[in-house]
């Protein structure tokens, strides 16, 4: 090889060294800048840290907190009334078959099943207590019986039609 060509080899291989060198500077660069910048928060995490912090009630004071007051209750009835289970139906057979058969079928809890002499002694409490423990709730000896069988969005209308089909089909 020829002298020129040595130093041309040389030359080359600096340049190829330095352009070696930036690159990989840059990819060191990159990666670190990459590494400092915070990640994205997925909207769900978000939306449920901000449900862990929300406050869980309020304050309200004097004739303007009253006012307020007034204003949530209404407001949280409206919102109560408009979410009703199973659409309004007052078919107690569809409410029982989807809310109800869960403890009554199996006696979960204490809760009679469907047959006549495990509801004797409620049935001569007469129906009014029966429907005051289906919407309000009980605990007694025998078990316990959630409000609204644990759905808060029944009516009682609905809750009166549900306990009206279970006693009609009593065995």
């Amino acid at each position: 090889m020829r002298n020129y060509d040595l130093e041309f080899l040389k030359r080359f291989s600096l340049v190829l060294v330095f352009l070696s060198i930036v690159t990989l500077g840059l990819i060191i660069g990159a990666w670190m800048l990459h590494s400092s910048v915070p990640t994205e928060t997925p909207p769900n995490v978000a939306k449920r840290t901000e449900a862990r912090i929300a406050p869980v009630g309020a304050v309200y004071a004097g004739a303007t907190g009253a006012a307020s007051q007034a204003a949530a209750t209404a407001a949280a009835a409206a919102a109560a009334a408009s979410q009703v289970a199973y659409g309004g139906t007052l078919d107690g057979g569809t409410i029982y078959q989807n809310l109800c058969a869960g403890c009554h079928t199996s006696g979960a809890g204490g809760a009679p099943t469907l047959v006549r002499a495990q509801w004797a002694a409620r049935l001569a409490q007469g129906t009014e207590t029966l429907y005051r423990h289906s919407i309000e709730g009980f605990v007694g000896e025998a078990g316990v019986m959630p409000a609204r069988g644990g759905n808060p969005a029944l009516s009682d209308e609905q809750m009166q039609v549900t306990v009206d089909w279970m006693v009609d089909n009593l065995k």
